[in-house]
């Protein structure tokens, strides 16, 4: 497209988004045609792409949620991919670890944001101890080059007991709330393990870990509110559960910006049921809700308005 060969699909996005433009095609049997496109806004190429390649991750995160998986699933559960344009598109988090100097050009050149960015840790030690991976870059040098481009971000934190919580928490946490305002959110997000994780390398914190990580959060969202207007960091759901603390409230959350990583997404579906409108009348029916056992303590509140507003009774 205008001289310039296609890697994926971002490229074709981009480069075709002008109204007028000269698309180069080559042939099977190896003609080169090429065609003057001129396109009305909106009006789709009807061009179907390839599939991209996916970038596979090359971390080895004790709490990789691909280890946390049994055997004998469809095999695409266990691509483990760390790709900077999943996360502009759909909001995967990445590492950005795996980001050769044509991909960071890309992304200034193309302003892809927001991206999703797994830091864990802003110390670079620390972090390649939780990656696993000694040839991971300084994410904080990453970050400051994207923001210096335009390129805002939103961030998480797995909390791995005895890694980076505590005065590497905070540390962290300052880091990245002294990026600026290209630092849209962060969450801290407590480790999660299954029977099948590397149990013996890490473990789940303790209550008492998650309430000591959740004041943390509380103290720097305090502060974001007072000099941003705005608490930019959030715990995840799970952290309160796992600290046995009850969930702020919807408006704690305001935009709701990380509700896919699991943060505020209670007070989410709280707030969605109340403003869908009429329920249906449903006296006399039963409904059997199925849920798992970390969900199963807030479902109670969840359901409860529904049961009064439907008639329905609720089964748990």
């Amino acid at each position: 497209v205008n001289g310039r060969a296609l890697e994926d699909f971002l490229d074709w996005e981009f480069l075709t988004a002008d109204d007028q433009f000269v698309l180069r095609a080559g042939q099977p049997d190896g003609e080169e045609i090429e065609y003057d496109i001129e396109r009305p806004e909106g009006v789709p190429m009807g061009v179907t792409l390839e599939p991209p390649r996916i970038r596979r991750c090359g971390n080895r995160c004790d709490f990789c949620f691909v280890d946390g998986l049994p055997e004998g699933l469809r095999d695409t559960l266990y691509i483990r991919d760390d790709d900077y344009r999943l996360s502009f598109r759909y909001g995967n988090f990445a590492t950005l670890t795996n980001l050769k100097p044509k991909d960071i050009e890309r992304i200034l050149e193309y302003r892809l944001s927001p991206l999703y960015v797994s830091v864990h840790a802003t110390d670079p030690v620390i972090r390649r101890r939780i990656l696993r991976n000694p040839e991971a870059p300084d994410v904080l040098e990453q970050l400051r080059t994207f923001a210096a481009g335009g390129i805002r971000f939103h961030t998480q934190i797995v909390l791995q007991p005895g890694v980076n919580d505590g005065l590497v928490l905070e540390r962290s946490l300052a880091d990245l709330f002294a990026l600026g305002e290209p630092a849209l959110s962060a969450a801290v997000v407590p480790v999660g393990l299954t029977s099948f994780s590397k149990v013996q390398l890490t473990r789940e914190p303790t209550p008492e870990e998650c309430r000591a990580a959740a004041d943390v959060v509380h103290r720097f969202a305090d502060r974001a509110l007072a000099e941003r207007g705005r608490r930019w960091v959030h715990g995840s759901d799970e952290l309160y559960l796992d600290a046995g603390l009850p969930l702020p409230p919807a408006e704690w959350y305001q935009d709701f910006e990380q509700v896919e990583n699991g943060v505020g997404s209670v007070r989410y579906l709280e707030q969605r049921i109340a403003e869908s409108g009429p329920l249906p009348d449903l006296t006399g029916r039963r409904m059997a809700v199925l849920t798992g056992t970390a969900m199963s303590r807030l479902m109670p509140a969840v359901l409860q308005p529904l049961g009064e507003s439907t008639g329905a009774a609720f089964e748990l």
